[in-house]
């Protein structure tokens, strides 16, 4: 359940506040099933891989480099760094105006004041104009299209999360934290790299990884309702405002926005003159529709203007308003037939796009969008609106061929010149030449082609044109992201499975103790895989002699560590057991979080279903064990959830093994008795 947004944030003031913090909605049933599965169940082999396999080199793109986009995202860094520096100065000249009672410092304080202000005003100025430099991220192909919008990456300061880690290591899991150093230098490198993606599919994958990769650091290390204390960092896309939180739901929500506008720009680049290219385009701005929606369904509490919930309408709506371009450009390009049902067919779906920029133009110039959207955005989106209602009456007067598409294309000359008339009132826009060239070379069209139908014997006034019904051929789709287009590992693989070692839950220290052989075995029994259960244990015998308890979780045998160990490996190693008895080491789990404790209330007392299930779990599901499906880790939609969630818990209990409520005496082919 989303929490309502917060009160709109101040656009000029950084934000961090408790109350107000960027919130991520919860997973539904069956995702928290996936995602926390007794390891009897063998969900979780799905999530990782051995450690070996483990070791990845993420790179990003070099931003140093000298191309035109790795220059533009430079000044906005530096951009964004003095507005930083700026805030920080207004901030502490406001207290100090506030704080003092000496009039001439007040004086001097205001004047500051009214210097700094000045200074934010002329900085936003120069980020708006680099997010107007649309140019930048267009086709180098020399093919004539009208450009697209595309949205710049949000920055971030560089974070350093090992002393956290370290800390939390050893306090939580009871392990040297500069065990892991290795890991943690992995995932720092990953997020370095992601700051820096390249424009193509690398760079979508690194996006993805990292993201992906935040599902595990929320549940190594994230308990309910607290955080690492270490602050993010972000600078908004839009404004240049820097915000910061210590919720990893603002790191998550950040990276996702990224990999929106990261779509956008691979979208822009397309070359739109052919077919692949236009199919090209189509997906990337519907990919980025679905990012945006899904972040805007799925966070709330934005502290940033970028991701608050009326941004995000905004430029979901203008992703789909590209997409229907997109379609007419293809529609044109695919006409083949010369009659007037074809060319019909074009006017309508000019008519739809002109409607969707149309409701993209009264979204970025309501409250509190208007605020804060670049002008040569809005210049634009009014500019398109207005030039494909010219081409919707040039087409169908194309169609018509009489006084009725005389009539069109008088209404088409005057929608021409409007749109000519607005684009001339954005400096920025002027200096695009490409659009300049387009919208001249489609008014003088269809000036030649009134030239051609006007004859000077012609008695009859030509009416009214009427408007031309929208329609399209290609409805646009909101494309959810495809997570599992990523395969991920959990970097902190080497803590043990994360249905039990997890921050959710709670265990004693190990518990270390020596088995010996009596007449009738050990006297334990033993269910599930990746780490062992004692499901059960004989009243009197060597097991329960020793201190072993029903509920425990193997961690390690003879020393050696068996937390990822599957059934027939663990049982291999008790049958090699001399006379003398074997020294392992367990655990009891305190507390689990709700999911878990339903699945280990599962384990130990349903009295049906099979162990070898749980053993041939993954080769039941058909997957290797050597990579996560992350679609059923990451998507939160909770609409899809229902029925398949009952299904999946249906079939799990079906699956799970039982020997508590049974006489230890009576065994399935399932359990294992020593």
């Amino acid at each position: 359940m989303q929490c309502p947004l917060a009160a709109t944030p101040d656009p000029n003031r950084a934000v961090e506040n408790s109350h107000g913090t960027l919130r991520e909605a919860e997973a539904p049933p069956s995702a928290r099933e996936a995602a926390t599965k007794h390891p009897g169940g063998g969900i979780e082999q799905l999530m990782v891989v051995p450690p070996e396999h483990m070791s990845k080199e993420h790179v990003g793109s070099d931003p140093l480099s000298q191309t035109q986009r790795s220059k533009l995202q430079h000044r906005r860094a530096r951009i964004n760094q003095q507005i930083n520096k700026e805030m920080r100065m207004r901030a502490g000249a406001e207290n100090l105006f506030r704080a003092t009672n000496n009039h001439k410092v007040k004086e001097t304080v205001a004047l500051e004041l009214s210097f700094v202000n000045s200074n934010l005003q002329l900085l936003k100025e120069e980020l708006e104009e680099l997010n107007s430099s649309v140019e930048v991220y267009q086709t180098d192909s020399e093919s004539i299209s009208v450009p697209m919008i595309p949205l710049g990456l949000k920055e971030t300061k560089e974070v350093d999360l090992t002393t956290a880690l370290k800390d939390y290591i050893c306090e939580h899991y009871g392990e040297e934290g500069s065990l892991y150093d290795n890991e943690i230098a992995e995932l720092m490198d990953l997020r370095q790299a992601m700051r820096t993606p390249s424009r193509n599919e690398a760079g979508l994958d690194l996006l993805m990884e990292y993201y992906n990769q935040l599902y595990f650091l929320d549940n190594r290390f994230i308990p309910p309702n607290k955080n690492l204390g270490v602050y993010f960092h972000w600078y908004d896309s839009l404004t240049g405002v820097p915000s910061c939180q210590r919720a990893l739901a603002f790191e998550k929500g950040s990276v996702l926005f990224n990999i929106g506008a990261l779509f956008t720009q691979i979208g822009a680049r397309q070359d739109r003159a052919n077919a692949q290219g236009i199919e090209n385009a189509i997906d990337a701005f519907q990919k980025a529709a679905g990012a945006f929606n899904y972040l805007k369904e799925n966070f709330s509490n934005a502290p940033s203007l970028d991701m608050s919930v009326p941004s995000l309408n905004m430029l979901v709506r203008l992703m789909i308003a590209q997409v229907q371009e997109c379609v007419f450009e293809k529609v044109v390009l695919l006409l083949l037939s010369d009659n007037f049902l074809a060319y019909l067919k074009v006017a309508q779906e000019a008519a739809r796009v002109a409607d969707v920029y149309s409701l993209v133009y009264q979204t970025m110039t309501q409250p509190p969008v208007k605020d804060y959207v670049p002008f040569s955005w809005v210049t634009m989106v009014q500019v398109k609106s207005e030039h494909f209602k010219a081409l919707s009456h040039y087409y169908a007067a194309v169609a018509f061929c009489d006084s009725e598409g005389k009539a069109h294309l008088k209404k088409a000359i005057i929608k021409h010149e409007e749109a000519m008339r607005i684009h001339s009132l954005c400096k920025t826009l002027r200096k695009i030449d490409i659009l300049q060239e387009v919208l001249s070379f489609t008014h003088k069209r269809s000036l030649n082609k009134y030239s051609e139908i006007d004859h000077e014997d012609d008695f009859f006034e030509t009416g009214e044109a009427p408007d031309i019904h929208p329609k399209t051929q290609q409805k646009p789709e909101i494309k959810t992201p495809n997570f599992s287009r990523v395969k991920v590992t959990d970097i902190f693989h080497r803590l043990g499975p994360l249905s039990v070692f997890s921050a959710k839950n709670k265990w004693s220290p190990p518990r270390k103790m020596r088995l010996v052989k009596g007449e009738g075995g050990f006297g334990f029994t033993l269910r599930g895989d990746s780490p062992i259960l004692i499901a059960g244990v004989v009243p009197n015998g060597s097991a329960a002699n020793a201190g072993l308890r029903e509920g425990d979780y193997i961690i390690s045998i003879n020393g050696q560590d068996c937390k990822w160990s599957k059934h027939a490996e663990v049982v291999q190693m008790l049958k090699g057991i001399s006379e003398e008895g074997v020294d392992i080491s367990v655990i009891t789990v305190h507390m689990l979080d709700q999911q878990s404790q339903m699945d280990r209330k599962s384990i130990l007392l349903t009295s049906t279903g099979s162990l070898s299930s749980d053993k041939e779990n993954i080769r039941c599901h058909g997957l290797s064990n050597t990579t996560i499906n992350t679609s059923s880790l990451l998507p939160w939609n909770k609409k899809k959830t229902n029925g398949r969630s009952k299904k999946t818990t249906d079939s799990n209990s079906k699956r799970s093994s039982s020997a508590f409520n049974l006489p230890f005496a009576t065994f399935r082919e399932s359990e294992a008795m020593y």
